[in-house]
């Protein structure tokens, strides 16, 4: 007969349970003791937030203080904040403001964070630059071979952002050698594609949204970023409201909670109201039961359901791109979106019935029948995304025993295609539901 656990034993395990949730406290780590000291020489101080590890989220901050809606969660100086205007005030300066044609504010500060930390302990910056990814998961830098599991929209995505960095690389060559002078060692070697990715990727996903005055020594291109060290830390919820701005009469960076938070639970801000798709392509992670996340239709598969010998099709696509009707068809928590059912009503349009096309973008129903085949192709497309996700979630567990080194990119999307297969489980249950009510 086993022996009761008794009281101790469930307020043990309530407490181990409590940490657990909670997250472990590591603001006794060196790089955070140099980073806060750092920061608090930039008139930076803060005794509400500690940096800690989640399970679940990895790194973040947790308050030492309940939070209640409408408390200041941080507020950071400017002197803390690295912007176009830190880059112009270092050495690096005089050669951006002589070098034409102008580079964009995004390459000032990639070149920026790339010298930095080339300087390594000469670098004011260090105690920041310590505590930054040394690698990130965002789209573009995953492995080809994950890349081809994504789903095909966002693989279209990852591939055009992955072109894009290497496209900022080579038309910014000639700059890069232009800074020799600052260099004892090659540029070429300073300035590798890995360190402009690293950097590109630095600023994609941690910078704050900062709008700054146009400089002529800059290209045409926003001037909004600005990364703030300590403060992005704080991770993403799509769950939680903030309000984030610069306060131009205490010259600092504050966000404010619009929620409540627990002492000793990890603080939150919302980055925005984005699917995970857009969350893994811009921030490489997802956020798991993400009420904004959908399955996106790509053009190919959902013209697979429609006859080429249909004598109308090239006019109702026509009309479905002309009116920005073949892009971000999806499906979300509640079913089909308006914008795929729309698209689905055009292109099963009989020939009697094809002039009333303008109706249906207006959003009238143009007969029972029509309505029927919409949901039914629906129903068709979704069951497809279904089978074609279990057979990636099958690749992916085979890829997981193959490779080892891609186990961290593997489980992202492992992550992501696990929640599509949730969402489009759903959607199959409502379209179901609908196409039974219809017949």
């Amino acid at each position: 007969m086993k022996k009761s656990r008794g009281r101790t034993g469930r307020r043990r395990r309530r407490k181990h349970s409590k940490r657990f949730m909670d997250g472990v406290n590591c603001s006794h780590k060196l790089e955070y003791i140099k980073l806060k000291k750092w920061l608090k020489e930039r008139g930076f101080e803060d005794n509400n937030l500690r940096p800690a590890e989640f399970w679940g989220t990895g790194r973040g901050l947790m308050t030492t203080k309940a939070l209640q809606a409408g408390d200041l969660i941080i507020a950071l100086p400017e002197k803390c904040l690295l912007t176009t205007g830190t880059v112009l005030s270092s050495c690096l300066g005089g050669y951006i403001v002589k070098w034409k044609p102008p580079v964009s504010p995004l390459l000032a500060l990639c070149t920026f964070l790339i010298a930095e930390k080339h300087a390594g302990e000469k670098s004011p910056w260090k105690p920041y630059l310590d505590v930054l990814p040394k690698t990130y998961t965002c789209s573009a830098c995953l492995d080809p071979d994950v890349i081809n599991l994504l789903p095909k929209p966002l693989k279209k995505k990852a591939q055009e952002q992955k072109k894009m960095i290497q496209e900022l690389f080579r038309s910014s060559k000639a700059f890069f050698s232009s800074l020799q002078p600052l260099f004892a060692e090659n540029t070429g070697t300073i300035f590798n594609y890995s360190a402009l990715e690293w950097a590109w990727c630095t600023i994609n996903t941690r910078t704050i949204y900062m709008e700054h005055p146009h400089r002529e020594c800059f290209s045409l291109e926003p001037d909004v970023y600005a990364l703030a060290p300590y403060l992005d830390l704080l991770n993403h919820s799509p769950n939680v409201q903030v309000k984030a701005a610069f306060n131009e009469q205490t010259r600092s960076y504050e966000i404010w909670t619009n929620s409540q938070c627990r002492k000793s639970q990890e603080v939150f801000i919302c980055y925005g109201p984005h699917d995970n798709q857009r969350l893994l392509l811009e921030y490489g992670f997802v956020a798991m039961d993400n009420p904004h996340s959908s399955v996106y239709v790509s053009p190919d598969t959902l013209l697979k359901y429609f006859s080429p010998l249909d004598k109308q099709i090239k006019a109702k696509v026509s009309i479905l791109k002309d009116h920005d009707y073949l892009e971000n068809l999806s499906f979300g928590w509640e079913g089909p979106s308006w914008r795929l059912l729309t698209a689905l009503k055009v292109l099963s349009l009989g020939a009697e019935q094809f002039p009333c096309w303008r109706r249906i973008l207006l959003g009238d129903v143009p007969s029972a029948r029509n309505e029927q085949q919409a949901l039914g192709t629906a129903a068709k497309i979704c069951h497809f995304l279904i089978e074609e996700t279990q057979h990636v979630l099958l690749q992916i567990s085979q890829l997981k025993r193959d490779k080892e080194n891609l186990q961290p990119q593997l489980a992202l999307v492992e992550m992501l295609r696990s929640e599509d297969l949730r969402i489009l489980q759903k959607s199959a249950e409502i379209l179901c539901n609908l196409n039974s009510a219809t017949t």
